[in-house]
């Protein structure tokens, strides 16, 4: 590329050097040589009146420049001249200096300020920039002085065909139908030259193919990619990779030139049917398989994708049409051959199927090149199996009479092996289908029956299960749903329906007959809303004088007061017992007792009020105040449990006494003996020592649970003559009275107070 580049600059530059030796000669004697055209441009100044009346008067006056062009790419040795300015005022005297400025003006374009030589002192590129705007000027040398109005003008980049044509977009990627016309069009490519395409051949491209004949083909011009070949498949090749070349200067000898690939990928029609590997598939299914189970698979190939693939299957015909069907594995696109009815081996041992296998989508295009379906063939042998026996029915229903004896019949269940061996079958319920074992069957014969009695308002059905299995088989089962229903009988007597008292005034009006209350029955027997219940007064109390009783014989009674009135103070409850009669087979009966209590009524039979208020109520107190007076009595034990939780803490007693506080008292009591449990409680040395009382003696009787810590002793009591001399009385009258007599007592405050804490430890030991 670099050296059809360089042969480009080369001719430019010698056509432009031999232009500026042509331009020269023609133009001699008006300035120095420059390269380029010259071409001469006047400027006229005319007159004009000034402000304070004076005419002024402007000389002619003129800028001379060539047209002026710079070569890009240009590496000479020698800075480019680009071209010359020259005013009309200039006389070469060296008086007037030219000024440039502008776009480059100093780093790319420099002037001569003498001569007006413009020279470009850099490589440029037109690609970069196309042109540049500058502004010329000429002052006097000497005062800076404009001498003319400052004049603009473009150098322009000349183009030269160093740019290779690019594919901006590639790699491309195009998808075309497989099968598809010559000439179809699978995509457009375009290239990019940045060369100035209004200036000669540099920028004019032709697309050709490289690579990808001959199944496609380019458009010189315009670069799209048209199919070459005809019925091209895609399940022979599937993708194409084609090159495309971009040349410039037409597609001429020295042109640049870019290269594209394209990815050309055959999308898939349905032009393919589907086809069975196999002419005639055989398979086997057991007798005992059921119905839904798979029996097998086959599968027609497509070699389509997508929806051009799908295959449909059906039977076409065969005398196993009724016992098998097909459906489709949508994942595998298989057709499973299922059981839609049980097959017998003892009845027919093998089943054809005539299967079909085609497209439901089918491309109009390619519908003459059909048809796009296969057959083939299904065999199916059925296996002989070891099948289990089988009921006579789906399942049983039996009645049974509730409170039947023990061993009443309920009914019976058959099953039979339907083997060609016909083996005998042996039957038994399952015990957690009949948990607490009301029924037995028997094994040979399949009759079940009760093993005791039944309760059908306890239990009204009994559903259970029973088994079959052959004697000797390969203890395969059968079972059936067992359903036995309890059939009532009128062992329930009746009773009140609901349980309320009836309140009466005790005011009631003398003479007058007065409904009180309408009673009703019921009877937890299955055929209570179908029998009638009649009522009457309980033979003892047939002729009592307070109330009366009137069957309304539609289940009811009525109840009415027959008294004058009745007295609260006397009897303010009676007990109205009624007998209840059913009409069931056997008849029963039952005595109800109706309670009818007695109210304080007004004049006008209002009931203001009866013996049956709370204690509560007749107090006066509400449930606030029961709240109020239960956390009083919660505090105050709370207050006596820590008052004592502390006197133990500081080891005093709870009873505190003080010698100066002994008293004598006189105290009457009677004492019988406990015989040997009284004696081996309490040592009889304490009475006859009252030294010895000091000290702590444990019962001997009894032994604590939790062994408490000992407490300490107590204080020491003083001896007393008294106490002795009455010691000594009391045993020698004890010696000689050996019955109950009555004793009095005068001890000391001293003895009492010993006393009492002999039975304080005791207590502590119980």
């Amino acid at each position: 590329m670099w050296e059809e580049l360089r042969l480009q600059v080369f001719f430019l530059c010698l056509g432009a050097a031999l232009w500026s030796a042509a331009a020269a000669a023609t133009h001699r004697g008006s300035g120095p040589r420059e390269r380029g055209h010259r071409r001469h441009l006047s400027l006229h100044r005319h007159r004009e009146r000034g402000k304070e009346g004076q005419v002024l008067h402007r000389s002619k006056r003129g800028w001379v420049w060539n047209q002026f062009f710079v070569i890009e790419e240009y590496t000479g040795p020698d800075p480019v001249l680009v071209g010359r300015l020259h005013s009309d005022v200039d006389s070469g005297d060296g008086n007037i200096k030219y000024i440039l400025s502008g776009e480059g003006a100093g780093t790319i374009f420099v002037i001569d300020d003498k001569t007006g030589n413009i020279h470009a002192t850099k490589t440029l590129d037109r690609e970069e920039q196309a042109q540049y705007t500058l502004t010329a000027q000429a002052v006097a040398r000497d005062t800076n002085k404009p001498l003319e109005p400052p004049s603009e003008f473009i150098v322009k980049v000349q183009d030269i065909n160093d740019n290779p044509p690019e594919f901006l977009h590639g790699p491309y990627y195009a998808r075309v139908a497989e099968m598809s016309n010559v000439g179809t069009s699978v995509i457009k490519v375009t290239a990019t030259d940045a060369d100035d395409p209004t200036y000669g051949n540099s920028a004019r491209l032709v697309y050709s193919i490289l690579q990808g004949q001959p199944y496609f083909s380019v458009e010189p011009q315009t670069g799209i990619i048209r199919t070459a070949l005809p019925n091209m498949d895609r399940e022979a090749r599937q993708e194409y990779d084609v090159v495309i070349q971009a040349k410039d200067m037409g597609g001429h000898m020295g042109g640049l030139s870019g290269t594209t690939q394209v990815k050309i990928t055959l999308t898939d029609v349905n032009d393919n049917p589907p086809k069975f590997a196999q002419g005639v598939y055989a398979m086997a299914v057991s007798e005992d398989k059921v119905p839904g189970e798979e029996v097998g698979r086959l599968k027609a190939r497509d070699p389509d994708l997508a929806e051009n693939g799908l295959v449909d299957y059906r039977i076409l015909e065969g005398d196993g049409m009724n016992f098998f069907e097909i459906t489709k594995d949508s994942e595998t696109q298989e057709a499973v051959v299922k059981l839609k009815k049980p097959v017998d081996f003892e009845t027919k041992r093998s089943y054809t199927l005539k299967v079909e296998a085609s497209n439901p989508h089918v491309d109009p295009r390619f519908a003459t090149w059909g048809p796009y379906k296969d057959t083939t063939i299904v065999k199916i042998s059925v296996e002989d199996a070891d099948e289990p026996p089988t009921f006579m029915a789906p399942s049983y229903n039996f009645e049974v009479e509730e409170n039947a004896p023990a061993g009443t019949l309920v009914g019976r269940v058959h099953a039979k092996d339907t083997d060609i061996m016909n083996n005998p079958v042996r039957y038994m319920i399952p015990r957690y289908t009949d948990l607490e074992e009301f029924f037995t069957i028997n094994t040979e014969d399949g009759i079940i029956k009760t093993t005791r009695p039944l309760d059908r308002e306890a239990q009204s059905w009994h559903n259970i299960s029973v088994s079959a299995a052959e004697i000797g088989g390969h203890h395969q089962d059968a079972k059936v749903r067992v359903n036995i229903k309890v059939k009532d009988v009128n062992d329930n007597a009746p009773e009140f329906a609901t349980q309320n008292e009836v309140l009466v005034c005790e005011n009631v009006s003398p003479g007058k007959v007065n409904l009180i209350e309408t009673v009703s029955a019921t009877d937890k027997d299955e055929m209570a809303h179908r029998q009638h219940f009649h009522f009457r007064l309980a033979p003892e109390v047939a002729n009592n004088h307070s109330f009366s009783l009137k069957d309304n014989r539609d289940s009811t009674a009525s109840i009415f007061v027959i008294r004058k009135g009745f007295s609260r103070l006397s009897q303010d409850v009676y007990h109205l017992p009624i007998e209840i009669n059913d009409n069931g087979v056997p008849p029963l009966s039952s005595t109800n007792t109706l309670i009818i209590r007695v109210c304080s009524c007004d004049s006008k039979d209002t009931i203001l009020s009866c013996n049956v208020e709370p204690f509560i109520l007749s107090a006066g107190l509400s449930t606030g105040a029961l709240i109020a007076i239960l956390a009083c009595i919660v505090i105050l034990l709370a207050i006596v449990v820590l008052f004592v939780a502390l006197r133990r803490q500081k080891k005093e007693p709870l009873i505190v006494f003080e010698e100066e506080d002994i008293r004598e008292n006189i105290i009457t009591y009677d004492d019988e003996g406990g015989g040997e449990e009284d004696t081996e409680a309490f040592d009889i040395a304490t009475l006859q020592n009252p030294d010895g009382a000091n000290g702590f003696l444990p019962r001997k009787d009894i032994k604590p649970e939790l062994q408490y810590p000992m407490r300490p002793g107590l204080r020491p009591i003083g001896n007393s003559v008294d106490v002795d001399d009455f010691i000594k009385t009391r045993i020698s009258d004890n010696k000689r009275k050996k019955s109950k007599e009555k004793k009095t007592l005068q001890p000391s405050s001293i003895y009492e107070q010993s006393q009492r804490k002999t039975c304080e430890l005791k207590n502590r030991l119980n």
